[in-house]
């Protein structure tokens, strides 16, 4: 099948001719699309790669477009601007932002490093490019343990800026981490009391939840894992029943890779409310916005150095481990 062909499928009626025009601008401007799991399946249509935070950065590093649209939360766009090197990367929609890099400031953020001395800082990807340019190392929830276990076991560590997956990272390593007091607003919400409803009514099914989220359900959970890996648990079993507790995006990849399994998306905690979770921020970007970013080429990313430098260092350390 065509990649337009199978792009079509995807995509709604309504955006099909907008799928055509933004494959028109992207032969014109030499550009790729990158995108997160958590996007709208027509935004994932037109992405020439669709991944984790992780697989993000490493498919943009190894992009050599002349223009990268970076489909997904400002971060995200922040960090392909720092690693790559001659691109001009573009977000679509500024305001797409994160609760957890809202929840780090620079400032704050520096003011607790100091008063940490001799720590070595560990910031999960989801935060300001200021802030990774305060850090020793970044890491995603990819390889967060592996990153935590890099470090001689004498050196103290501050990890920021999700306490949940903090939490979760003492756990797994037995390492005391001193930690930045923010969370994902997205998966801090899913209820507890509903998982347990879904799995009374579904006693055989197992509960796969992404380290985001609080300690209480992660307690509940029988794997725990990044969006790939879940993707991954998922294809291990593709005839079981699962209770997924991440944002709701990567359910459409879980179903096309497993057609057998049977998915349910976990409640948030709502009032009267079978909701699943969605970030608000990632279906900001849209198949239109993605149009006009390729058209005027904005809104442009721009690094000014040092800054560029001192976050790409805890970046690239990242991504050797």
């Amino acid at each position: 099948m065509s990649v337009i062909l199978r792009q079509e499928r995807i995509c709604s009626r309504q955006g099909i001719e907008m799928l055509h025009e933004i494959n028109r601008l992207k032969r014109h401007r030499n550009a790729a699309i990158v995108a997160h799991y958590y996007q709208s399946a027509d935004v994932k249509a037109v992405a020439d790669f669709v991944g984790d935070s992780l697989a993000m950065a490493q498919w943009a590093q190894r992009c050599s477009a002349e223009v990268l649209v970076v489909a997904g939360v400002r971060f995200m766009a922040e960090a392909a601007a720092v690693i790559v090197n001659n691109a001009t990367v573009l977000s679509p929609e500024l305001e797409a932002t994160c609760s957890l890099a809202e929840g780090c400031s620079e400032e704050s953020f520096a003011d607790f490093v100091r008063r940490h001395p001799d720590h070595v800082v560990v910031t999960y990807v989801n935060s300001s490019v200021e802030v990774k340019a305060l850090s020793d190392i970044t890491c995603t929830s990819t390889n967060a343990v592996k990153v935590i276990n890099s470090i001689p076991h004498d050196r103290p560590i501050i990890f920021a800026p999700d306490k949940n997956m903090g939490k979760w990272l003492q756990k797994v390593t037995g390492r005391n981490l001193v930690l930045w007091d923010a969370v994902c607003e997205v998966h801090d919400a899913f209820s507890l009391d509903k998982v347990r409803g879904l799995h009374n009514a579904h006693p055989h099914a197992e509960i796969i939840a992404h380290p985001e989220c609080t300690p209480e359900l992660l307690s509940e959970a029988d794997f725990i894992g990044s969006t790939s890996a879940l993707l991954d648990r998922v294809l291990s079993k593709p005839d079981a029943t699962f209770i997924v507790v991440t944002e709701e995006g990567i359910l459409k990849e879980m179903r096309q890779a497993a057609p057998q399994a049977k998915l349910i998306a976990a409640p948030v905690n709502e009032p009267n409310s079978c909701a699943c979770g969605i970030c608000p921020y990632m279906k900001l970007i849209t198949l239109d916005k993605i149009k006009r970013s390729l058209e005027t080429l904005t809104h442009r990313i721009d690094i000014e150095e040092p800054l560029r430098t001192l976050a790409r260092q805890p970046i690239e350390r990242m991504l050797k481990v």
